[in-house]
């Protein structure tokens, strides 16, 4: 169903030797949990659900491979992978907010072509909440035996509004795929490029917060592991 999309993503993250690896780790592990949640009867449309999970892991390796054009905004997260200054969450971040902000639009947009509304696969974009919501207690628990600091940060609630920032940014991307689903093919490219533009600029944001933050993190930086392929190890959990 879903194997070799698990694969793929599993090998993408085993393969790199920066931290463009964490991204793929934390991608593969939620794959895999779409994969059970499908088996488990738990989406309207299992195998619409699978289509569209392979459909959006494409639009994050094919950059990657060659088949797809790369993004500025997954540019911007590449172009810092090897930068170890920054958080492994930073890093985890850019992945989040090129996939999620710029990707997933246009993966709803596609796979609705030819409906009147995006309404038929709504229920099970929805249901996709509850998977990552129930993967995150896992990813985190794994975060956290490379990045001290994030224990105590979920011992504070920051994985309930690291969660509720996901959902956000999720339905943000619903509602930018209801503007392109109404456009035009060229009206529908310039959004898209517009959309590109923020989603890089956010990037930046991600990567050079405004003072006094970037001295404030210097310190949990201490505190996480220095080697990135343990980190992505780590991060990949029972699929390392």
């Amino acid at each position: 169903m879903l194997g070799s999309t698990i694969e793929k993503l599993r090998a993408a993250a085993r393969e790199a030797d920066d931290a463009s690896g964490f991204f793929a780790a934390m991608y593969a592990r939620v794959t895999d949990r779409v994969q059970a949640a499908i088996t488990d009867g738990r989406f309207d449309d299992g195998e619409r659900m699978a289509r569209f999970t392979r459909t959006f892991a494409d639009w994050y390796l094919g950059p990657r491979d060659g088949s797809r054009a790369r993004p500025a905004c997954w540019k911007a997260a590449d172009d810092v992978s090897s930068d170890r200054r920054l958080l492994i969450v930073q890093h985890l971040l850019l992945g989040i907010n090129a996939h999620v902000n710029h990707d997933l639009p246009q993966v709803v947009v596609e796979l609705a072509a030819g409906e009147s509304s995006l309404g038929v696969i709504q229920p099970d974009f929805e249901a996709m909440n509850d998977i990552l919501a129930e993967t995150q207690p896992d990813v985190l628990r794994d975060l956290g035996r490379v990045s001290g600091w994030t224990q105590l940060a979920v011992s504070r609630g920051g994985g309930r509004v690291f969660n509720f920032s996901l959902n956000r940014a999720r339905a943000q991307a619903w509602q930018s795929a209801h503007r392109l689903h109404r456009l035009d093919a060229n009206a529908r490219n310039s959004e898209v490029a517009d959309l590109d533009g923020l989603v890089t600029v956010l990037a930046h944001l991600i990567t050079r917060p405004s003072a006094p933050v970037p001295w404030l993190l210097a310190i949990p930086r201490w505190l996480e592991h220095d080697d990135p392929r343990v980190v992505t190890s780590r991060l990949l959990g029972h699929l390392a």
